[in-house]
């Protein structure tokens, strides 16, 4: 009789790696489902190019999914809402690889599969998000063709590229300078001299323009939020996805959000990439100045520490750990009164919140700041006295 193949989820790219995991995944004996999940980074005419890739490489159903709304849900909103970046300075901008995740999950559930298989290489921290995601969903067995041949062969992509020739298959001449990946959130750029530690060239600019080209005229823009939710844009109310592609439009045109970081990789290598996120910088920088405002001052001193453990969480593969959502719980509790218009000024490179306007600023009736009050000098010089006690009481008993 027929044997009966085992069948495999393959989250699939079209890209070089995931494509030579479909042969390389049938020679072992699996029929291979492959799934590309779009986070906002690529067209249609791109994903019927996947499809057909996915297809002439032998796969035996491929499907496209898009994920951009729970992009926006699951992930950016309480990033905007943490206030934080990895390491001060990167926005997480892999965090679209849980939800991928999610979907090459259902589709095992729904082929009744407990096989799953990457492109991720040995190297990076994606192999470690995927495999800590697949694992926090229960028994599920993962194939990794890349890291399988990377300790074989000294030349993975050279390998990988004859493999593919030798079995009769086209390989892609669109291998560019650079190894891009782009979601709704930004785009990361690595590869090349910026792998060498040197000045990326002109090519690397993705979402941002270069410097030459940056609009000689500041441009303002009201951003509306309620509780901590960016909703409209000038007076306009848009989707979440909608309003971020249009603010990685507009603050792209200044080079904003854009930045050269050398990450700690969570397997304890250095990795040096370029990354463009004009979007979710204006949404940060906005919906700070709005907390400023209407947080008490315990709890401005408080959020960011959340805010820096749940970033950290989220980049280090924990995207699933019980504590991620116990700290988005604490997130969206506090943002509930976070609700107001700010106005932001687009300059070259940077972007500053220039006016709040809020019912819940939190302007007390009994004093204005460095103005008037409605206490006098006694009460003051008591409670400086006061507050200054623990200090004065050291002195005397210890300058003698």
């Amino acid at each position: 009789g027929i044997i009966k193949m085992k069948k495999i989820v393959l989250a699939f790219s079209g890209g070089l790696d995931t494509s030579f995991c479909v042969p390389y995944l049938i020679e072992q004996g699996f029929e291979v489902h492959t799934i590309f999940v779009n986070s906002g980074g690529t067209s249609v005419n791109d994903e019927k190019k996947i499809s057909k890739r996915a297809y002439e490489l032998g796969a035996k159903k491929h499907i496209n999914v898009s994920i951009e709304t729970s992009l926006w849900k699951e992930i950016i909103k309480p990033l905007i809402w943490s206030g934080s970046l990895y390491q001060d300075k990167y926005p997480a901008l892999c965090s679209d690889r849980y939800l991928i995740v999610v979907e090459v999950i259902k589709l095992c559930k729904k082929l009744n599969t407990k096989y799953i298989s990457h492109g991720c290489t040995g190297m990076g921290n994606d192999q470690v998000r995927f495999d800590l995601s697949i694992q926090a969903f229960g028994n599920y067995k993962t194939i990794t063709p890349i890291r399988e041949i990377q300790n074989k062969v000294t030349d993975v992509r050279g390998y990988e590229q004859e493999y593919l020739k030798n079995k009769g298959f086209k390989v892609s001449t669109l291998h560019t300078k650079y190894s891009i990946n782009e979601n709704l959130m930004g785009a990361t750029v690595s590869g090349s001299e910026i792998d060498d530690w040197k000045e990326p060239s002109k090519e690397s600019y993705i979402l941002c323009n270069t410097p030459d080209k940056y609009p000689s005229k500041p441009k303002k823009l009201e951003i509306e939020f309620s509780k901590g939710e960016a909703k409209k844009i000038n007076g306009k109310a848009m989707k979440g996805p909608d309003l971020l592609r249009m603010l990685n439009k507009i603050g792209g045109k200044y080079g904003i959000g854009r930045e050269l970081f050398a990450g700690d990789t969570i397997i304890g290598i250095k990795g040096r990439f370029l990354f463009e996120s004009p979007g979710i910088s204006i949404l940060q920088r906005s919906h700070r100045a709005l907390e400023e405002a209407i947080f008490t001052d315990k709890q401005n001193n408080f959020k960011p520490l959340i805010g820096k453990r749940w970033v950290e969480l989220v980049y280090g593969g924990f995207y699933f750990d019980p504590l991620t959502k116990n700290l988005e719980n604490f997130l969206e509790d506090i943002q509930k009164p976070v609700t107001g218009k700010v106005t932001v000024l687009l300059t070259a490179g940077k972007v500053e919140a220039v006016a709040v306007d809020s019912k819940k600023i939190l302007v007390s009736k009994d004093a204005v700041y460095a103005q008037s009050a409605s206490w006098g000098v006694e009460e003051s010089a008591g409670f400086i006295k006061l507050l200054g006690k623990s200090t004065s009481t050291w002195t005397e008993i210890n300058k003698k």
